[in-house]
Protein backbone atom coordinates (compact mmCIF):
# COMPACT_ATOMS: atom_id res chain seq x y z
CA UNK A 1 0.00 0.00 0.00
CA UNK A 2 2.76 2.33 0.74
CA UNK A 3 4.50 1.58 -2.24
CA UNK A 4 1.56 2.58 -4.21
CA UNK A 5 1.28 5.58 -2.89
CA UNK A 6 4.91 6.47 -3.40
CA UNK A 7 4.57 5.70 -6.88
CA UNK A 8 1.66 8.15 -7.19
CA UNK A 9 3.39 11.34 -5.32
CA UNK A 10 6.69 10.70 -8.13
CA UNK A 11 4.05 10.76 -10.63
CA UNK A 12 2.07 13.64 -9.65
CA UNK A 13 5.91 15.64 -9.26
CA UNK A 14 6.65 14.86 -12.63
CA UNK A 15 3.88 16.06 -14.11
CA UNK A 16 3.89 18.88 -11.96
CA UNK A 17 7.35 19.90 -13.53
CA UNK A 18 6.56 19.19 -17.02
CA UNK A 19 3.98 21.07 -16.60
CA UNK A 20 5.68 24.07 -15.53
CA UNK A 21 8.48 23.94 -18.83
CA UNK A 22 5.68 23.82 -20.98
CA UNK A 23 3.82 27.06 -19.76
CA UNK A 24 7.00 28.86 -19.65
CA UNK A 25 7.72 27.01 -23.13
CA UNK A 26 4.64 28.72 -24.73
CA UNK A 27 5.04 32.11 -23.01
CA UNK A 28 8.29 32.57 -24.40
CA UNK A 29 7.10 31.70 -27.72
CA UNK A 30 4.27 34.32 -27.17
CA UNK A 31 6.82 36.89 -26.12
CA UNK A 32 8.89 36.50 -29.41
CA UNK A 33 5.57 36.85 -31.47
CA UNK A 34 4.46 40.21 -30.02
CA UNK A 35 8.51 41.74 -30.41
CA UNK A 36 8.25 41.07 -33.81
CA UNK A 37 4.47 42.38 -34.35
CA UNK A 38 5.45 45.51 -32.26
CA UNK A 39 8.36 46.08 -34.09
CA UNK A 40 7.15 45.79 -37.70
CA UNK A 41 3.79 47.98 -36.86
CA UNK A 42 6.58 50.92 -34.98
CA UNK A 43 8.71 50.61 -38.08
CA UNK A 44 6.04 50.89 -40.65
CA UNK A 45 5.16 54.08 -40.56
CA UNK A 46 8.78 55.73 -40.25
CA UNK A 47 8.93 54.06 -44.06
CA UNK A 48 5.68 54.90 -45.19
CA UNK A 49 6.82 58.53 -44.53
CA UNK A 50 10.04 58.24 -46.09
CA UNK A 51 8.62 56.75 -49.38
CA UNK A 52 6.28 59.89 -49.21
CA UNK A 53 8.78 62.53 -48.64
CA UNK A 54 11.06 61.09 -51.61
CA UNK A 55 11.20 63.37 -54.72
CA UNK A 56 9.17 62.58 -57.52
CA UNK A 57 11.06 61.94 -60.67
CA UNK A 58 9.44 64.03 -63.52
CA UNK A 59 9.84 64.91 -67.10
CA UNK A 60 9.97 68.85 -67.99
CA UNK A 61 10.06 71.12 -70.78
CA UNK A 62 10.83 74.39 -71.37
CA UNK A 63 7.84 77.12 -72.39
CA UNK A 64 8.15 77.92 -75.73
CA UNK A 65 7.56 81.13 -77.43
CA UNK A 66 7.96 81.28 -81.28
CA UNK A 67 5.59 81.14 -84.30
CA UNK A 68 2.46 78.84 -83.90
CA UNK A 69 1.12 78.02 -86.88
CA UNK A 70 -2.25 76.74 -86.11
CA UNK A 71 -3.38 73.56 -88.04
CA UNK A 72 -7.14 72.84 -88.38
CA UNK A 73 -8.47 69.11 -88.86
CA UNK A 74 -11.97 68.41 -90.18
CA UNK A 75 -13.98 65.27 -91.84
CA UNK A 76 -15.01 66.33 -95.85
CA UNK A 77 -17.00 65.14 -98.30
CA UNK A 78 -15.92 64.92 -101.65
CA UNK A 79 -18.34 66.63 -103.72
CA UNK A 80 -18.21 67.12 -107.61
CA UNK A 81 -18.01 70.44 -109.54
CA UNK A 82 -21.03 69.39 -111.63
CA UNK A 83 -23.13 66.46 -111.34
CA UNK A 84 -26.00 66.48 -114.37
CA UNK A 85 -28.61 63.89 -114.81
CA UNK A 86 -29.17 64.06 -118.25
CA UNK A 87 -32.89 63.81 -119.69
CA UNK A 88 -34.29 63.54 -122.94
CA UNK A 89 -35.93 66.49 -123.97
CA UNK A 90 -38.39 64.79 -126.14
CA UNK A 91 -40.19 61.65 -125.46
CA UNK A 92 -39.38 58.75 -128.38
CA UNK A 93 -37.48 55.03 -128.56
CA UNK A 94 -33.94 54.75 -127.56
CA UNK A 95 -31.95 54.01 -130.90
CA UNK A 96 -28.88 54.10 -130.22
CA UNK A 97 -26.34 55.20 -127.30
CA UNK A 98 -22.64 56.15 -127.96
CA UNK A 99 -20.67 55.66 -124.77
CA UNK A 100 -19.52 52.73 -122.57
CA UNK A 101 -20.51 52.59 -118.54
CA UNK A 102 -17.57 54.78 -116.78
CA UNK A 103 -16.09 56.44 -119.46
CA UNK A 104 -14.71 59.99 -119.83
CA UNK A 105 -16.76 62.14 -122.23
CA UNK A 106 -16.39 65.74 -123.01
CA UNK A 107 -18.30 68.82 -123.36
CA UNK A 108 -20.55 68.23 -126.67
CA UNK A 109 -20.07 64.41 -127.18
CA UNK A 110 -23.02 62.40 -128.70
CA UNK A 111 -24.21 59.82 -126.41
CA UNK A 112 -27.44 58.89 -127.29
CA UNK A 113 -30.07 58.27 -130.47
CA UNK A 114 -33.73 58.78 -130.24
CA UNK A 115 -35.56 57.56 -133.30
CA UNK A 116 -35.95 60.81 -135.35
CA UNK A 117 -38.87 59.41 -137.98
CA UNK A 118 -41.70 61.40 -136.30
CA UNK A 119 -39.61 64.52 -135.67
CA UNK A 120 -38.21 64.30 -139.36
CA UNK A 121 -41.90 64.32 -140.72
CA UNK A 122 -43.10 66.95 -138.22
CA UNK A 123 -40.23 68.94 -139.92
CA UNK A 124 -41.29 68.19 -143.41
CA UNK A 125 -44.80 69.45 -142.34
CA UNK A 126 -44.02 72.81 -141.30
CA UNK A 127 -42.05 72.97 -143.81
CA UNK A 128 -44.61 72.34 -145.97
CA UNK A 129 -47.05 74.78 -144.46
CA UNK A 130 -44.05 77.40 -144.90
CA UNK A 131 -44.02 77.12 -148.47
CA UNK A 132 -47.63 77.45 -149.36
CA UNK A 133 -47.83 80.37 -147.73
CA UNK A 134 -45.06 81.95 -148.74
CA UNK A 135 -46.08 81.39 -152.15
CA UNK A 136 -50.35 82.97 -151.23
CA UNK A 137 -48.16 85.91 -150.12
CA UNK A 138 -46.15 86.45 -152.89
CA UNK A 139 -49.51 86.35 -155.13
CA UNK A 140 -50.82 88.56 -152.66
CA UNK A 141 -48.39 91.22 -153.02
CA UNK A 142 -48.39 90.88 -156.83
CA UNK A 143 -51.93 91.51 -156.77
CA UNK A 144 -51.26 94.93 -154.20
CA UNK A 145 -49.16 96.14 -156.73
CA UNK A 146 -51.49 96.03 -159.78
CA UNK A 147 -54.44 97.48 -157.11
CA UNK A 148 -52.09 100.38 -156.44
CA UNK A 149 -51.37 101.10 -160.28
CA UNK A 150 -55.16 100.91 -160.92
CA UNK A 151 -55.99 103.02 -157.98
CA UNK A 152 -53.31 106.18 -159.01
CA UNK A 153 -55.06 105.88 -162.76
CA UNK A 154 -58.32 105.66 -161.16
CA UNK A 155 -59.56 102.56 -161.91
CA UNK A 156 -60.59 101.00 -158.62
CA UNK A 157 -61.90 102.24 -155.61
CA UNK A 158 -59.43 102.67 -152.18
CA UNK A 159 -61.10 100.68 -150.56
CA UNK A 160 -60.00 98.07 -152.42
CA UNK A 161 -56.24 98.74 -152.28
CA UNK A 162 -57.11 98.61 -148.41
CA UNK A 163 -58.28 95.13 -148.32
CA UNK A 164 -55.61 93.89 -150.78
CA UNK A 165 -53.02 95.58 -148.10
CA UNK A 166 -54.63 93.65 -145.20
CA UNK A 167 -54.67 90.62 -146.74
CA UNK A 168 -50.78 91.17 -147.31
CA UNK A 169 -50.48 92.17 -143.61
CA UNK A 170 -52.70 88.61 -142.59
CA UNK A 171 -50.34 86.52 -144.47
CA UNK A 172 -47.01 87.67 -143.31
CA UNK A 173 -48.43 87.10 -139.76
CA UNK A 174 -48.81 83.83 -141.03
CA UNK A 175 -45.36 83.45 -142.67
CA UNK A 176 -43.84 84.36 -139.42
CA UNK A 177 -45.85 82.13 -137.68
CA UNK A 178 -45.22 79.08 -140.18
CA UNK A 179 -41.36 79.99 -139.92
CA UNK A 180 -41.66 79.88 -136.09
CA UNK A 181 -43.40 76.43 -136.16
CA UNK A 182 -40.17 75.15 -138.76
CA UNK A 183 -38.02 76.31 -136.11
CA UNK A 184 -39.69 74.62 -133.64
CA UNK A 185 -39.82 71.41 -136.00
CA UNK A 186 -35.97 71.21 -136.63
CA UNK A 187 -35.34 71.92 -132.50
CA UNK A 188 -37.09 68.92 -131.69
CA UNK A 189 -35.32 67.06 -134.32
CA UNK A 190 -32.11 67.85 -132.49
CA UNK A 191 -33.65 67.00 -129.12
CA UNK A 192 -33.00 63.59 -131.18
CA UNK A 193 -29.33 63.48 -130.79
CA UNK A 194 -28.63 63.62 -126.86
CA UNK A 195 -24.85 65.63 -126.40
CA UNK A 196 -23.15 65.97 -122.91
CA UNK A 197 -23.46 69.33 -120.80
CA UNK A 198 -20.21 69.09 -119.16
CA UNK A 199 -16.69 66.85 -119.45
CA UNK A 200 -16.56 64.35 -116.91
CA UNK A 201 -17.45 60.74 -116.52
CA UNK A 202 -20.77 58.80 -117.13
CA UNK A 203 -21.99 56.44 -114.47
CA UNK A 204 -24.03 53.18 -115.46
CA UNK A 205 -27.14 53.70 -117.81
CA UNK A 206 -30.39 53.31 -116.81
CA UNK A 207 -32.35 52.92 -120.14
CA UNK A 208 -31.36 50.12 -122.54
CA UNK A 209 -31.74 50.88 -126.55
CA UNK A 210 -35.53 49.97 -127.65
CA UNK A 211 -37.10 51.37 -124.72
CA UNK A 212 -39.45 54.41 -125.10
CA UNK A 213 -37.99 57.61 -123.52
CA UNK A 214 -40.37 60.06 -122.05
CA UNK A 215 -39.61 63.93 -122.18
CA UNK A 216 -37.46 65.14 -118.91
CA UNK A 217 -37.99 62.08 -116.71
CA UNK A 218 -37.05 62.17 -113.65
CA UNK A 219 -34.80 58.66 -113.71
CA UNK A 220 -32.73 59.98 -116.92
CA UNK A 221 -31.01 58.25 -119.74
CA UNK A 222 -27.23 58.54 -117.38
CA UNK A 223 -25.36 60.57 -114.63
CA UNK A 224 -22.35 62.75 -115.74
CA UNK A 225 -19.71 63.68 -112.99
CA UNK A 226 -17.37 66.67 -113.25
CA UNK A 227 -14.31 65.79 -111.39
CA UNK A 228 -11.75 68.07 -112.75
CA UNK A 229 -11.26 70.28 -110.38
CA UNK A 230 -13.41 68.71 -107.29
CA UNK A 231 -14.46 69.82 -104.15
CA UNK A 232 -14.38 69.09 -100.80
CA UNK A 233 -17.08 70.43 -97.79
CA UNK A 234 -16.64 69.84 -94.51
CA UNK A 235 -17.60 72.35 -91.36
CA UNK A 236 -15.32 73.68 -88.42
CA UNK A 237 -15.71 75.11 -85.02
CA UNK A 238 -16.80 78.68 -85.04
CA UNK A 239 -13.85 79.57 -83.16
CA UNK A 240 -12.05 79.30 -85.68
CA UNK A 241 -13.90 81.92 -87.69
CA UNK A 242 -12.11 84.73 -87.31
CA UNK A 243 -8.80 83.79 -88.07
CA UNK A 244 -10.25 81.80 -91.39
CA UNK A 245 -11.52 85.22 -92.30
CA UNK A 246 -8.82 87.13 -91.53
CA UNK A 247 -7.05 84.93 -93.36
CA UNK A 248 -9.40 84.92 -96.83
CA UNK A 249 -9.50 88.51 -97.31
CA UNK A 250 -5.64 88.92 -97.07
CA UNK A 251 -5.90 88.03 -100.61
CA UNK A 252 -3.67 85.09 -100.08
CA UNK A 253 -5.47 81.16 -101.24
CA UNK A 254 -5.35 78.80 -98.03
CA UNK A 255 -4.19 76.20 -98.66
CA UNK A 256 -6.02 72.78 -97.47
CA UNK A 257 -4.76 69.31 -98.24
CA UNK A 258 -6.82 66.06 -98.34
CA UNK A 259 -5.80 63.05 -96.43
CA UNK A 260 -7.22 59.64 -96.22
CA UNK A 261 -9.19 57.82 -93.28
CA UNK A 262 -6.31 56.96 -91.87
CA UNK A 263 -4.70 60.25 -91.97
CA UNK A 264 -1.41 58.15 -93.09
CA UNK A 265 -1.53 59.34 -96.97
CA UNK A 266 -1.97 62.53 -98.39
CA UNK A 267 -4.68 62.18 -100.98
CA UNK A 268 -4.30 65.64 -102.75
CA UNK A 269 -3.42 69.81 -101.97
CA UNK A 270 -5.65 72.10 -102.81
CA UNK A 271 -7.19 75.49 -101.09
CA UNK A 272 -9.93 77.30 -99.67
CA UNK A 273 -12.68 78.44 -102.35
CA UNK A 274 -15.42 79.71 -100.29
CA UNK A 275 -16.70 80.11 -96.43
CA UNK A 276 -20.41 79.70 -95.73
CA UNK A 277 -22.51 82.79 -95.15
CA UNK A 278 -23.73 81.62 -91.73
CA UNK A 279 -23.31 79.59 -88.95
CA UNK A 280 -25.26 76.37 -87.97
CA UNK A 281 -26.62 76.99 -84.79
CA UNK A 282 -27.34 73.27 -84.09
CA UNK A 283 -24.02 72.27 -84.46
CA UNK A 284 -21.71 75.34 -83.77
CA UNK A 285 -19.99 75.11 -86.80
CA UNK A 286 -19.35 76.94 -90.38
CA UNK A 287 -19.23 75.01 -93.53
CA UNK A 288 -15.98 75.51 -95.86
CA UNK A 289 -15.40 74.03 -99.21
CA UNK A 290 -11.87 73.71 -100.63
CA UNK A 291 -11.27 73.15 -104.26
CA UNK A 292 -8.42 70.57 -105.39
CA UNK A 293 -7.30 70.06 -108.99
CA UNK A 294 -7.70 65.97 -108.99
CA UNK A 295 -5.92 65.71 -111.99
CA UNK A 296 -4.74 62.08 -110.76
CA UNK A 297 -8.80 60.90 -109.54
CA UNK A 298 -7.47 60.07 -105.78
CA UNK A 299 -10.49 62.18 -104.73
CA UNK A 300 -13.73 60.54 -105.91
CA UNK A 301 -17.32 62.23 -105.60
CA UNK A 302 -18.99 61.45 -102.15
CA UNK A 303 -15.68 60.00 -100.50
CA UNK A 304 -15.16 60.48 -97.01
CA UNK A 305 -11.34 62.36 -96.30
CA UNK A 306 -9.81 64.35 -93.30
CA UNK A 307 -9.27 68.14 -94.00
CA UNK A 308 -6.28 69.85 -92.87
CA UNK A 309 -6.03 73.33 -93.38
CA UNK A 310 -3.20 76.38 -92.10
CA UNK A 311 -5.59 78.83 -90.68
CA UNK A 312 -3.49 80.92 -89.55
CA UNK A 313 0.12 82.19 -87.71
CA UNK A 314 0.31 83.72 -84.14
CA UNK A 315 3.03 85.64 -83.81
CA UNK A 316 5.70 85.22 -80.96
CA UNK A 317 2.86 82.95 -79.16
CA UNK A 318 3.65 81.48 -75.67
CA UNK A 319 2.79 77.75 -76.34
CA UNK A 320 3.22 74.32 -74.57
CA UNK A 321 2.76 71.00 -75.10
CA UNK A 322 -1.34 70.04 -74.60
CA UNK A 323 0.18 66.53 -72.47
CA UNK A 324 1.32 69.32 -70.07
CA UNK A 325 -2.19 70.77 -69.43
CA UNK A 326 -4.50 69.35 -66.55
CA UNK A 327 -7.95 70.50 -65.57
CA UNK A 328 -9.51 71.02 -62.82
CA UNK A 329 -12.01 72.72 -60.64
CA UNK A 330 -10.63 76.26 -61.34
CA UNK A 331 -9.68 75.76 -65.00
CA UNK A 332 -6.58 74.77 -67.08
CA UNK A 333 -3.50 74.12 -64.81
CA UNK A 334 0.48 72.98 -65.10
CA UNK A 335 3.07 72.36 -62.81
CA UNK A 336 6.20 74.38 -63.42
CA UNK A 337 9.50 73.48 -61.49
CA UNK A 338 11.38 76.60 -59.58
CA UNK A 339 14.60 76.99 -58.75
CA UNK A 340 14.58 75.30 -55.78
CA UNK A 341 13.46 72.31 -57.40
CA UNK A 342 9.84 72.33 -56.35
CA UNK A 343 6.93 72.08 -58.12
CA UNK A 344 4.33 74.70 -58.48
CA UNK A 345 0.91 74.80 -59.23
CA UNK A 346 0.08 77.26 -62.04
CA UNK A 347 -3.74 78.68 -63.84
CA UNK A 348 -3.59 79.12 -67.51
CA UNK A 349 -5.39 80.60 -69.85
CA UNK A 350 -5.53 78.81 -72.75
CA UNK A 351 -5.84 79.66 -76.83
CA UNK A 352 -5.57 77.93 -80.14
CA UNK A 353 -3.57 74.21 -80.05
CA UNK A 354 -2.44 72.99 -82.84
CA UNK A 355 0.18 69.94 -83.94
CA UNK A 356 0.22 68.90 -79.88
CA UNK A 357 1.12 72.62 -78.69
CA UNK A 358 -1.32 74.83 -77.36
CA UNK A 359 -1.44 78.72 -77.33
CA UNK A 360 -0.99 80.12 -73.74
CA UNK A 361 -2.57 83.32 -72.85
CA UNK A 362 -2.03 83.96 -69.54
CA UNK A 363 -0.43 82.44 -66.64
CA UNK A 364 3.00 81.93 -67.87
CA UNK A 365 5.52 84.35 -69.53
CA UNK A 366 7.69 81.68 -71.65
CA UNK A 367 10.76 80.87 -69.37
CA UNK A 368 9.57 78.48 -66.99
CA UNK A 369 9.72 74.86 -67.73
CA UNK A 370 6.98 72.33 -67.08
CA UNK A 371 6.18 69.06 -66.24
CA UNK A 372 5.58 66.99 -69.03
CA UNK A 373 5.47 63.49 -67.45
CA UNK A 374 4.98 62.38 -63.95
CA UNK A 375 2.13 65.52 -63.19
CA UNK A 376 -0.37 62.52 -61.40
CA UNK A 377 2.30 61.93 -58.62
CA UNK A 378 2.78 66.01 -57.83
CA UNK A 379 1.46 68.22 -55.42
CA UNK A 380 1.90 72.21 -54.67
CA UNK A 381 5.73 72.52 -53.20
CA UNK A 382 6.43 68.59 -53.90
CA UNK A 383 10.08 67.66 -54.42
CA UNK A 384 11.21 66.56 -57.89
CA UNK A 385 13.82 64.67 -59.32
CA UNK A 386 14.13 65.75 -63.07
CA UNK A 387 14.95 62.63 -65.71
CA UNK A 388 16.37 62.81 -68.86
CA UNK A 389 14.54 61.71 -72.07
CA UNK A 390 16.21 58.67 -72.31
CA UNK A 391 14.98 57.50 -68.61
CA UNK A 392 11.81 58.80 -69.37
CA UNK A 393 10.33 55.42 -71.35
CA UNK A 394 11.51 53.46 -68.34
CA UNK A 395 9.98 56.04 -66.21
CA UNK A 396 6.22 55.54 -67.91
CA UNK A 397 6.72 51.91 -67.38
CA UNK A 398 7.91 52.11 -64.02
CA UNK A 399 4.84 54.31 -63.35
CA UNK A 400 2.67 52.03 -64.82
CA UNK A 401 3.37 49.12 -63.39
CA UNK A 402 3.27 50.95 -59.75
Amino acid sequence: MSNQCIDVTKKRTLFGGNLKYILGFVIFILLMVAGIYWKKISTKPAVSYSQWNKPVPVRITPVQRNDLDIEIKAIGTVVPAHIVNVQSQVSGVLQRLYFKEGQWVKKGQLLAQIDPAAFEVALAQAEGLRQQNLAQLHHAQTELLRYQLLFKQDSIAKQQVEQQQALVNQLKGQMQSHRAQVHAAKLQLSYTKIYSPIDGRVGFKQKDTGNLLQANESTGLVTITQVHPIYVQFAVAEHHLMGLRESLTSNHQLQASAWDKAEQKQLAIGHIQALDNQIDLSTGTVKLKAVFDNRDDRLFPNQFVNIRLSSQIIKNAVNIPSDAVQHGAKGSYVYIINKNNRAELKTVKLGLSSKGQVEVLDGLNGTEKVVLEGIDRLSEGKEVNIISDQQSSRFVTESAAG
